[in-house]
């Protein structure tokens, strides 16, 4: 593979493989230090900051979007920051914007204008229907309450204090152990992380980091009881059986599931631009899987099986 796989129990390493190479100038071997886009995995990041500005009093997951974004169409009246951070605001996705080139930056008023001018899928609090715009958005709102930059934000409010010290967000400016996105070998052209993909697929980090925040999840040191309840429980149905994990809904920035043996399993993956990731936290077991590839076209399906197999060997009562 290129990339990195961890996994982890307590804060035993029981897997910790590295192949490949960063693809970077200069190239090197892919380490535990490597710094990857962690794409979608980034949406764990931006629900986070929004329940930390909930938990301050500072907004709630009831305010209708419009009371943060200016500008926004009628049609988006009935749609609130919960529809947002659940996915079942009804809009769309990047594929319904093929006009829309993720690797260019664009302004944020333009953003929302070309976001706003696409039909809703669906009715707000409807149905599920995954929309990365739905977490720009979201992005802009977290700047408009906290009065700064969201990249700031996290890094003031979450990333320093937790200390993920390799974790970022936005386009690289020369940082160091920066792997460079592929596509069956070559490199590809990286997305615009400060506006176009902010706060939906900004955010850099690796594998031990991001072991590292579900641990913080885990204590309590992030987020309230009631907030940490909000995000880790089903807001919107998502029925989907890729053999090993069972989805069974979405809370805030986590698909939520279980595995063989009926093990609770909070996740999600990513997928963008020369990368695919995967973050799965084992709430009852202390158990942690990281899977961060910058090959696009690799297939981490069978990694992660695998190294949940590892994790906890089939049973009798499993099969």
């Amino acid at each position: 593979m290129h990339g990195v796989a961890l996994l982890q129990r307590g804060s035993e390493n029981l897997v910790a493989a590295v192949g490949g190479r960063t693809g970077s100038d200069p190239d090197a071997g892919c380490t535990l230090g490597t710094r990857f886009q962690v794409a979608s995995v980034s949406k764990q990041f931006s629900a986070a900051a929004v329940l930390l500005l909930a938990d301050r009093g500072v907004l709630s997951v009831n305010d209708p979007i419009g009371n943060w974004l200016d500008g926004c169409p009628a049609t988006w009246d009935p749609i609130t920051v919960h529809h947002l951070l659940s996915h079942s605001s009804g809009l769309i996705h990047w594929k319904h914007l093929p006009g829309l080139d993720l690797t260019k930056p664009v302004a944020a008023r333009e953003l929302l204008n070309i976001f706003a001018s696409a039909p809703l899928l669906a009715a707000p609090g409807e149905r599920f229907s995954y929309s990365s715009p739905g977490y720009v958005l979201l992005a802009h709102i977290i700047e408009r309450a906290a009065g700064q930059s969201y990249s700031a934000f996290l890094a003031r409010e979450i990333f320093g204090p937790l200390g993920l010290n390799a974790t970022f967000s936005g386009n690289a400016r020369g940082e160091a152990d920066l792997a460079a996105g592929h596509h069956n070998g070559a490199a590809v052209p990286s997305y615009e992380l400060d506006t176009t993909g902010l706060g939906t697929g900004s955010i850099w980090s690796t594998a031990a980091d991001l072991a590292r925040w579900d641990r913080a999840l885990a204590s309590g040191h992030v987020l309230s009881e009631a907030a940490r309840q909000a995000m880790f429980t089903i807001q919107v149905p998502v029925h989907d059986d890729d053999g090993v994990i069972r989805t069974e809904g979405y809370g805030y920035g986590w698909f939520i599931g279980t595995v063989p043996g009926g093990r609770r399993v909070l996740y999600h993956p990513g997928d963008q631009a020369g990368f695919c990731s995967l973050n799965a936290w084992f709430p009852d077991d202390d158990v942690r899987v990281a899977v961060l590839s910058n090959e696009g076209t690799a297939r981490l399906d069978p990694i992660v099986h695998g190294l949940i197999q590892t994790a906890f060997p089939a049973s009798p009562e499993d099969s």
